[in-house]
């Protein structure tokens, strides 16, 4: 009994070290933003500001042009996570339900393509974007944004596809739907928590997704906000960090907006009662 009970006890003492390490920067962060220059220069920083101000905020909306790159990082993310969702959907229901060489050919092609880094992709994706004329356009970085997050995206969904029981779609066959309608009228309303999961990951991928950004994108009217709060930095390294601490704060906030609104999809029961025992 004691044995179990110290257990317990270093369990739940290892997943609060965690939580604080996990939000440690972002407390810290959410500090920094709402203090003044002179405790930011402070010899004995506080959690707390003694004298919070917003002033952080304003200098950081007069200094960039926070909305308008919050935009595009928004289209951005946006788009990739929907077409990576309607891409992957039907291509994970290939893998998972067919056996043969292609499908090992798409698993092994999944694998393969989370190995590459990013360094060997960026010259070729930029020489196809630019015979395509999509250099310094949003469009284009959608499209570098899908074809990143698609290996990763197929992986979860063929998993999702696969915990779906195939005595659905055999009694859907039975009563005549083909391959396609028993896709959409049968197996995917059971996958909408995998979809939700996948096009979550997506759109945060994208979201704080920064090295393709900066290199696709050169005017400041195209660039997404991770690129943008590079500007806060001067040109000898020394941030502004008032200001950074705010935009970065500001960056962070439809992350953690969009996984609080979807969380409980996510960790839903996929497929509560579709089959009686």
């Amino acid at each position: 009994m004691r044995t179990s009970t110290a257990a317990r006890t270093g369990q739940y003492a290892a997943l609060l070290a965690y939580l604080v390490f996990l939000a440690f920067p972002f407390l810290w962060l959410i500090s920094i933003a709402f203090k003044p220059p002179r405790e930011l220069a402070s010899l004995h920083p506080t959690w707390i500001p003694k004298n919070p101000t917003l002033d952080n905020f304003r200098q950081a909306f007069d200094e960039q042009p926070l909305l308008h790159a919050g935009l595009n990082s928004l289209l951005a993310a946006f788009g990739a996570a929907v077409i990576a969702v309607l891409i992957a959907t039907p291509m994970a229901y290939v893998m998972a339900r067919r056996r043969g060489r292609l499908a090992k050919a798409a698993t092994g092609w999944v694998v393969v393509g989370q190995a590459f880094p990013f360094v060997l992709l960026i010259i070729p994706l930029f020489l196809v974007l630019k015979n395509l004329g999509l250099i310094n356009s949003v469009p284009g970085l959608v499209m570098v944004y899908v074809v990143w997050s698609l290996p990763f995206a197929l992986w979860m969904l063929a998993g999702y596809v696969r915990a779906v029981p195939r005595e659905l779609e055999e009694a859907a066959a039975v009563d005549g739907a083909g391959r396609l309608r028993t896709l959409v009228s049968v197996t995917a309303p059971l996958l909408a928590p995998g979809i939700v999961a996948t096009a979550l990951f997506a759109f945060i991928t994208a979201w704080n997704e920064f090295f393709f950004a900066l290199v696709l994108l050169k005017t400041p009217e195209k660039q997404t906000l991770p690129v943008i709060l590079t500007h806060f930095i001067g040109a000898e390294g020394v941030a502004d960090l008032g200001p950074l601490a705010a935009a970065a704060f500001l960056a962070t906030l439809p992350s953690l907006v969009v996984f609080a609104l979807i969380q409980r999809r996510i960790t839903g029961g996929m497929l509560a009662g579709a089959v009686k025992s």
